[in-house]
């Protein structure tokens, strides 16, 4: 499992953002904030189009996020996978076969040792470092855990993507538009 060479992750924020995903001719994509009203219909007209759509299951509005929101998930709407930051879930969404990717967001050297002795636990498929500007911990990361990474949050320029990729990161995430080509541009 991964992401076959696509090195930006589309970070969905809305339906407009979605459409120009869905029109795109990029594979995979993370639906960050959703209603759960529109969650089964995202879902499944991405599945339409051949994309992997995973949903950030900490960001669905009405829906809590614990295990019984992955049950729900795995039978109702059918993601490729979700993110979270809760260990729990992640445990959960691979047992129900789902691409499981956590967020580690990294505060201070504390935040990071707790996510490092999280992550040794759940054993997600990916790891989003956020924010994902700081090459020296995607690095760190990436030696201590052997998980593939995703570095998110604050990536604003091609520059910003090249430094994680070569920090250790197979992709990034961005809500950012504009650096969706990125895919296209730099083969």
């Amino acid at each position: 499992m991964g992401f076959q060479g696509q090195r930006v992750i589309p970070a969905i924020r809305s339906m407009k953002a979605f459409e120009r995903f869905i029109e795109s001719p990029m594979t995979y994509g993370i639906f960050l904030e959703l209603h759960i009203g529109q969650l089964c219909n995202v879902c499944q007209l991405a599945a339409t189009h051949d994309k992997k759509l995973l949903v950030h299951l900490d960001l669905i509005q009405g829906l809590k996020s614990d295990e019984y929101a992955v049950d729900f998930i795995s039978q109702e709407a059918k993601p490729y996978g979700i993110i979270s930051t809760r260990g729990n879930v992640i445990i959960k969404a691979k047992q129900k076969k789902l691409f499981a990717i956590q967020r580690m967001f990294l505060l201070d050297s504390h935040a990071f040792e707790k996510n490092i002795s999280l992550l040794k636990k759940t054993s997600p498929n990916y790891v989003e470092v956020l924010p994902g500007i700081i090459p020296s911990v995607i690095h760190e990361t990436s030696i201590r855990t052997e998980i593939p990474i995703l570095a998110g949050g604050f990536i604003t320029s091609e520059k910003e993507i090249e430094e994680a990729i070569r920090a250790g990161a197979t992709a990034v995430t961005t809500s950012k538009v504009d650096l969706w080509n990125y895919n296209f541009l730099k083969r």
